[in-house]
């Protein structure tokens, strides 16, 4: 039997990273002084608060790609594929709290890695349905 040990590792360390960037913006909140439910008024606060729900919106499709990859094909595969996943939601987070322009490298790096696991779970599991 494989072990998903790792990969159990970086489903808990992307509930780290929504934790962290909740309280990024939380801390956000406090220096710009514009607290809940307020959602608009700082460019820095609508920033920081974007770049948080758009990681929110792509953990449905990262998580389930990353366990089917995983049971599918290779723990050690999506361990890489989802670590290399949380590094480009830092660079975006960071980038998107910088400057809406400069969330691009982000995007792109996870999106790259969500994609291969997407992909390559899919694959592989219409390829096992087809041969079984």
């Amino acid at each position: 039997m494989q072990s998903y040990f790792y990969v159990a590792i970086v489903t808990l360390m992307t509930a780290l990273l929504c934790f962290a960037m909740a309280a990024q913006v939380a801390r956000t909140r406090n220096k710009v002084g514009i607290f809940a439910p307020t959602l608009t008024g700082d460019p820095l606060l609508e920033r920081t608060i974007r770049a948080h729900l758009n990681t929110l919106e792509w953990m449905p499709i990262f998580l389930p790609s990353l366990w089917l990859f995983a049971l599918y094909w290779s723990p050690v595969g999506a361990t890489v594929l989802g670590s290399i996943w949380i590094v480009g939601r830092i660079v975006y987070f960071l980038g998107y709290r910088s400057a809406a322009k400069n969330r691009s490298p982000g995007f792109f790096i996870q999106a790259l890695a969500v994609f291969a696991l997407l992909l390559g779970a899919l694959g592989r599991i219409a390829y096992l349905a087809v041969t079984a």
